[in-house]
């Protein structure tokens, strides 16, 4: 029997969608509280993200007063505007988990117009996954885990693994939590696809650099945050030579924004850097986020595909944060993991000796370069 698609009032989705825009609670948690599906709130959140300036836009160019005619034309424009981003910048080489939380069945086109232009067969948009249960957290946990200590497994390597310490997985159960928690193998790998092929990517610039100063080079990173309920995604922004936590976000989704929210308070902060070093992840290969680089006049760097040593002190960051603050904590709030992460970078930067730069903390450090270069 076909089950009834639920239908979701705008007020809804806005009360659901401002809930997980103030990042107080992980998707899961509002998934269960709201009884919706995880992906909706994906879904829910960006939108709200991406249309909020309309409120302030002017309605000075409206056609209000025009004849039907002309109206029915600018209709006409319109709806095939729409069925080309669709088509173009949406459509083409995404993964069909994220196709499936574009189709909007309450703005033109029609649902079985943009599922057509998507590719998405229509049967399987009525399928509301349901939010992690604490099995899985567990598993995904442990994932994280076998993945700082060994980077460089694969789906396979990670199945296999699982499997020998008593987890009842698959390989495809596997492949699915790792595209989740943005985990992927650091070993070269053949034919790599980029994560966005409509951004540009930029050459690494690091190889063969000598790095002696200050805010001469920065690297940024996407980690995943495990908690008793759901997950959070941490960005941080290093200074490379000193190891100096220049700023970071927690944020319940994977969207652009709270990237470039730590990139504009590292700049406002600390001036800019020569080089700014990411990997591949769509967020950083984003227009916005290259963009507010550029018009600094900061030299984009991007790591090679597959390898693990391009951002090292970031990944070194990451085990250190992870092995010293988060598994030892189960946040139950996105508040409680803020704070908790907060208070270790606080740690880490002005009291935690580094053997790397002669048990000086990176807080001591990063000044010490400034002054030599003052």
């Amino acid at each position: 029997m076909a089950r009834n698609r639920r239908i979701h009032t705008p007020a809804f989705k806005a009360k659901v969608a401002l809930a997980a825009l103030r990042e107080e609670e992980t998707v899961a948690q509002l998934a269960r509280r709201h009884q919706v599906a995880a992906n909706q709130i994906y879904k829910w959140k960006r939108q709200l993200m991406e249309n909020v300036t309309r409120v302030f836009e002017s309605e000075e160019g409206s056609n209000a007063d025009g004849s039907p005619r002309e109206a029915e034309l600018l209709q006409k424009i319109g709806e095939l505007t729409v069925e080309r981003d669709f088509f173009i910048t949406r459509a083409r080489s995404i993964a069909m988990t994220t196709r499936r939380t574009l189709v909007e069945p309450s703005v033109p086109p029609s649902m079985r117009r943009q599922c057509e232009l998507l590719g998405v067969n229509r049967s399987s948009l009525y399928y509301e996954p349901s939010a992690p249960d604490a099995e899985e957290l567990s598993l995904m946990r442990r994932m994280d885990e076998l993945h700082i200590a060994h980077p460089f497994f694969g789906s396979r390597m990670m199945t296999q693994t699982l499997k020998g310490q008593g987890h009842k997985v698959n390989r495809k159960h596997v492949q699915r939590l790792m595209r989740v928690m943005g985990l992927e193998s650091t070993a070269p790998k053949p034919s790599t696809s980029k994560p966005a092929p409509e951004h540009v990517v930029y050459p690494y610039l690091l190889r063969n650099l000598k790095v002696s100063r200050a805010n001469q080079v920065w690297a940024s990173d996407i980690t995943y945050i495990p908690m008793a309920h759901g997950f959070g995604y941490l960005v941080a922004i290093i200074d490379w030579l000193s190891r100096y936590v220049l700023s970071w976000r927690l944020s319940n989704t994977l969207e652009t924004t709270f990237c470039l929210e730590a990139l504009q308070e590292a700049l406002s902060r600390y001036g800019r850097p020569e080089i700014f070093n990411t990997d591949q992840g769509a967020q950083f290969t984003s227009a916005d986020f290259t963009g507010m680089l550029l018009a600094e006049n900061v030299k984009v760097s991007m790591d090679g595909r597959g390898r693990c040593l391009d951002n090292v002190f970031v990944e070194r960051l990451w085990r250190s944060l992870k092995y010293e603050e988060v598994y030892l904590h189960a946040y139950d709030t996105m508040r409680d993991a803020r704070d908790g992460i907060g208070t270790y970078f606080h740690f880490f930067n002005d009291e935690r000796p580094h053997t790397a730069l002669g048990y000086q903390t990176p807080a001591s450090f990063y000044r010490g370069l400034l002054r030599e270069a003052a």
